[in-house]
């Protein structure tokens, strides 16, 4: 018989190209522990990753040097981790990645100057995006040196608040090619800067003026704008009906007009905004003057596709409902949070006319009664998103009706009502159901929550906030049939224990625990949710007595990804504080009241959590610390909050509960 002739393979990485090896690293992107496990599986391995990573987002800025050495494709690096970027690492950046950089966010960045934003505009000429937020010191000299970039796109200077009309009026010129322009809380500049910028920046698509000093004058310009799509007026004072009065334009390109809180506002002036505007899709007027009446929606006779509309906070008529459902019928999205004076009458006959409606939010509409709940399940069967907290005239028997007559539900938030077991076994018939809300729900107990985790298994987020009939009971079924459950609330329900925990630690991609005022966790549950939940990156343990230093140690190794936690009135010490600083990427921090804590400890902790953006301290710890390291942490980039709050005994969730209901009417 012939031998099969066999072929030996000394290296059998070698039969894969780079691109199979960079689909495997697609699918594994989303973890970074996996891509570092990955990375130092062998040379090539570690040379692969590093050519195939293009997004960046380093801890600290003295790593910035190295990491874009081994990084050479590097096209969007995010900063927002590190809160001093010198001149000397922009210059570093502009170097390294210069050819390859398409975008840098300096959003919670600082330290650094005109020059430094000089090296990374003329370095870096693909670049088309950055992100200057927050740069409170930032002048039109720096501006000037923006406009440098020429092949910039895409601009956000929101709260750069020593900005004139004569910076943006240098960016107007430099930066032709701008589509996206953000200007929020830009409050130096004015009609003037704006009004250049629409004048010179032909592509703008996305502009956003929010709390500017503009009048209606620079509108004609912005509004000539043959590509806008969205114009951001929130908080614009000066926007008022007098200023315009003699606006006259035809922008169909324009698909979102938020005027939100614009309070000098009214439906006339409203009229003239939306004159041609004829393909509007998107209209926030949160918080406005104008009442929602007849007069108010003759001005959307012209916007014949409408799809999104926000009145939060406005004061609402039953005929400016009715008027708004008639005429704009292609509606899928709206949204009356706190609107106090919407009634049965008026919703009703809004939702009736409304049957592709997708999202409805009618949080804190305190008249609305069951009568509410019946029309809106029978007329909106597309529902997928569902906000209605602290609707507490609605009866149980209502909520029946949602899970049976709206069951593509993905988002539903029953805050602070009167839902029961009964309701939340009709509710688990929303298959799809991603986000459920039930904090203060006094009536739920084991039973309803157990239907929700047998039959919701894509539930991402659980919120069981002061809903104290819940149990270790109910918090193992959910554990066990919604194994993507991203995010958990169960602060104030004081019969959960380790139990809960430990099956919680199921869930491995958590990312959010929320267990403030949970007495009888322990450390060792803890530590279960550690080990398990490596992407953990919010934690809560305020008012758990029993968490200690073991579980810190635990929390310490396990979770890298960790970026915020609160120790307050816990029974952590100096050694479990400490610690932390073994988590690199930390950023906020509260331990107040905590007894086993000295003031020597606290230091050493914050000296060794270089990350730390924010730290919530007792008051007392003011001055115990050195000032020299308060001064060195706050020029690092943290910032303090002092708490001077005394331990305070809970009171009885029912008692609570009335206690607010006599507050509000």
């Amino acid at each position: 018989m012939k031998k099969t002739k066999q072929i030996h393979i000394s290296k059998p990485f070698d039969l894969l190209s780079d691109e199979l090896v960079f689909i495997i690293l697609d699918l594994i992107a989303q973890n970074p522990s996996d891509l570092k496990s990955f990375s130092l599986t062998c040379k090539w391995f570690y040379q692969v990753e590093a050519k195939h990573r293009k997004s960046l987002k380093p801890l600290r800025a003295e790593y910035i040097p190295r990491i874009l050495t081994r990084y050479r494709n590097t096209s969007d690096l995010d900063l927002t981790f590190c809160s001093r970027v010198t001149d000397y690492a922009l210059s570093v950046v502009g170097c390294i990645s210069g050819p390859t950089l398409n975008s840098v966010d300096l959003s919670r960045s600082g330290s650094f100057s005109a020059a430094g934003l000089m090296r990374l505009a003329v370095k870096c000429v693909n670049l088309v995006e950055i992100d200057l937020s927050n740069a409170t010191e930032m002048r039109d000299a720096a501006a000037a040196v923006v406009a440098e970039a020429r092949s910039l796109e895409r601009l956000k200077l929101g709260r750069c608040k020593m900005l004139t009309d004569m910076g943006i009026g240098c960016i107007a010129v430099g930066c032709r090619k701008l589509n996206m322009v953000s200007l929020k809380w830009c409050v130096g500049v004015g009609d003037l800067g704006v009004g250049l910028l629409a004048v010179k920046c032909k592509d703008i698509r996305t502009l956003d003026l929010s709390y500017l000093p503009i009048t209606g004058k620079c509108l004609h310009d912005v509004l000539k704008l043959q590509h806008l799509e969205e114009l951001l007026l929130e908080g614009c004072f000066g926007v008022d009906d007098d200023s315009l009065k003699s606006l006259r334009h035809d922008c169909k390109s324009l698909k979102k007009l938020d005027a939100s809180s614009c309070q000098n506002l009214t439906h006339r002036g409203l009229t003239s905004l939306l004159s041609g505007a004829g393909y509007l899709q998107r209209l926030d007027l949160a918080h406005c003057s104008s009442v929602i009446s007849l007069d108010f929606a003759s001005s959307l006779k012209k916007v014949l596709a409408l799809q999104s509309i926000k009145l939060d906070g406005c004061s609402v008529t039953s005929d400016g409902l009715k008027a708004i459902g008639t005429l704009c019928n292609s509606l899928k999205e709206v949204s009356l949070s706190k609107c106090v004076s919407v009634t049965d009458e008026g919703l009703s006959s809004l939702v009736m006319k409304l049957k592709d409606l997708r999202k409805l939010d009618i949080t804190c509409c305190r008249k609305l009664s069951g009568v509410s709940i019946i029309q809106i399940a029978n007329s909106c069967p597309l529902l997928v998103s569902l906000k209605m907290e602290s609707c507490s005239l609605v009866s149980r028997e209502a909520f029946w009706l949602i899970g049976q007559k709206c069951r593509l539900l993905e988002e539903l938030d029953l805050t602070d009502n009167e839902i029961d077991d009964e309701g939340l076994k009709s509710i688990s018939s929303c298959l799809s159901l991603s986000s459920l809300k039930l904090g203060i729900c006094l009536n739920i107990t084991d039973k309803g929550i157990s239907y929700i985790g047998m039959s919701c298994s894509n539930l991402r987020e659980l919120d069981l906030y002061r809903s104290v009939g819940i149990t270790d009971i109910g918090i193992s079924s959910i554990a066990q049939g919604c194994l993507h459950l991203e995010t958990i609330n169960i602060s104030y329900c004081k019969d959960i224990t380790d139990k809960s925990l430990v099956s919680l630690s199921k869930c491995s991609l958590l990312q959010t625990f929320e267990s403030r005022g949970c007495p009888n966790i322990t450390s060792q549950g803890l530590a279960a949710i550690a080990v398990r939940c490596k992407r953990l990156a919010k934690l809560d343990l305020k008012k758990c007595p029993y968490i200690n230093d073991s579980g810190l140690l635990t929390l310490a190794h396990f979770s890298q990804s960790l970026k915020q936690i609160n120790l307050s009135d816990t029974a952590v010490t100096d050694v479990g504080l400490v610690s932390l600083a073994n988590i690199g990427c930390l950023q906020n921090i509260a331990v107040v009241n905590s007894s086993g804590l000295s003031p020597s400890g606290v230091a050493a902790a914050l000296l060794g959590c270089g990350g730390l953006r924010k730290a919530k301290l007792h008051a007392s710890l003011r001055s115990l610390l050195p000032p020299s390291l308060i001064q060195h942490l706050e020029a690092r980039g943290c910032a303090f909050l002092w708490k001077d709050n005394t331990l305070q005994a809970e009171l009885d969730p029912k008692y609570w509960k009335l206690q607010l209901e006599d507050v509000v009417p």
